[in-house]
């Protein structure tokens, strides 16, 4: 990436310089890979096969469309226009599409899996519709556990990241040709393509701070199917400036047919110096994360001894059986380390990370997680001092409702306080302050305490 030397051939592999460069850039957290499809090898009856192709064969006989009459070898966009021209209706193709995928589980293809094994990538822009590569992230950071976030792109539903890039508490998959629907909201065939690309140029119907981000970053074109003119095409509207201008950034192409497309390696040698082409979407991932990893095996034991615990952003549905964090939202950073410390002692934790506060759905779904969890572990603070009110007290009262139907001397609440309050003079329930309060200052996690809630785990499961 460091490089502005044009290119005079297809470069099968980026030389030590480029890669370093590149590795640097991920540890800055500077670089979006953007996934396509030539990444979703499969598993099938028949052996390997790319995801897109095993779709249309299903999507044809389920359509019943003459495959006699299609080009060979045929694309899900030649099953879709061979069905509208004889008389399909749109909606129907959608529907089946849906019911396919959702019939058939399909595991992420291992280089999936190594994308999302790259902890410094925290957004992903993925321009299929399946749910392989949030489900790859899941199983790699989070043992299955749904916990990366998704948005998808339509231009009659445009959905944006919801802040900065650096505010982000989970990883991130972003659909830009939108996500698996009974709807006719993602693209399936080459017209759709042709809508989407149309609305996302349009100012008023464009993701505005994705787009910040993909102008500003490198990025990492993996395995896309982008043809000559749709590659131009997709280069400049995410650099959103002419690809000759400098520019502090670059990309990578690496995919199985850029390379060996003359026009566009001329292309970009004349207009678009900062533009590598890597031959091999799948060894490209492979070589990234050889590196990645040998990479991140060099940094200093010492940092890593030191280093606290790493906060794990927690599922959108509570597990059973974990520990209840409760807090107000000012004290999130304290939430973290708290959850994180337990985590890191074999611990499940779960709090609201998004702590919307309204909406009677989000109190039910409250409610109910404090009814099932195995410990309830409210956080006072300066903060719970100061507001007299906020949600976190109604989460006091539903751990207290639950305690009337224990018996006595049954422990559920064990109380922390994060700074210097005095427990004596907390404004908490009455039934709070007859119980043992514990000080982690800052939502550290000492050893102690961390094996006395994993005792108490420990004996409620038996």
């Amino acid at each position: 990436m460091s490089s502005a030397v044009p290119l005079r051939l297809p470069m099968t592999t980026l030389d030590d310089d480029a890669w370093d460069d590149l590795l640097s850039f991920i540890e800055e957290r500077r670089v979006i890979p953007i996934v396509g499809p030539e990444l979703l090898q499969i598993t099938t009856n028949g052996g390997p096969r790319l995801l897109y192709d095993w779709l249309a064969e299903k999507l044809a006989a389920r359509l019943n469309v003459d495959i006699s009459a299609l080009p060979q070898p045929y694309s899900l966009n030649d099953v879709v226009c061979w069905f509208l021209a004889a008389r399909g209706r749109r909606e129907e193709a959608y529907v089946r599409l849906r019911s396919i995928l959702k019939d058939t589980p399909l595991e992420p293809p291992q280089a999936l899996r190594r994308l999302a094994a790259i902890t410094d990538f925290d957004l992903f822009v993925s321009t299929t519709f399946d749910s392989l590569l949030e489900n790859a992230i899941n199983l790699e950071r989070f043992a299955g556990t749904a916990s990366t976030d998704v948005l998808s792109y339509a231009p009659n539903r445009i959905a944006d990241l919801p802040g900065e890039r650096d505010r982000l508490s989970r990883p991130l998959v972003y659909h830009l040709f939108g996500r698996l629907s009974a709807s006719p909201t993602y693209v399936i065939s080459d017209e759709d393509l042709l809508e989407f690309i149309c609305a996302l140029q349009s100012e008023h119907l464009a993701p505005e701070k994705l787009f910040h981000e993909l102008e500003h970053n490198h990025l990492l074109f993996i395995g896309s199917n982008f043809t000559n003119w749709l590659a131009r095409l997709f280069l400049r509207m995410a650099k959103r400036q002419r690809l000759s201008d400098p520019r502090d950034v670059g990309e990578v192409l690496a995919d199985d047919h850029s390379g060996e497309d003359t026009r566009l390696v001329a292309f970009l040698q004349q207009v678009s110096v900062r533009t590598r082409i890597y031959v091999g979407a799948e060894r490209f991932v492979e070589e990234l994360h050889e590196r990645w990893q040998a990479r991140r095996a060099r940094r200093p034991v010492a940092t890593a001894v030191s280093a606290p615990a790493r906060f794990v952003p927690p599922a959108r549905d509570m597990p059973d059986n974990a520990v209840f964090i409760s807090y107000a939202r000012e004290d999130l950073p304290a939430g973290q380390q708290i959850k994180a410390g337990l985590e890191a002692a074999g611990i499940t934790t779960w709090f609201d990370m998004d702590r919307l506060e309204a909406g009677d759905d989000y109190d039910r779904k409250i409610q109910r997680n404090i009814a099932r969890c195995s410990y309830f572990i409210p956080v006072v603070s300066a903060t719970t001092q100061r507001r007299l009110e906020g949600y976190f007290r109604r989460e006091w009262s539903y751990a207290i409702d639950r305690v009337r139907n224990m018996a006595d001397g049954a422990l559920f609440i064990l109380p922390v306080i994060i700074d210097a309050t005095d427990p004596a003079a907390a404004l908490v329930p009455d039934r709070f302050k007859a119980l043992h309060f514990t000080h982690l200052p800052r939502g550290e996690v000492p050893p102690d305490f961390a094996a006395r809630v994993a005792d108490f785990v420990r004996a409620r499961q038996s």
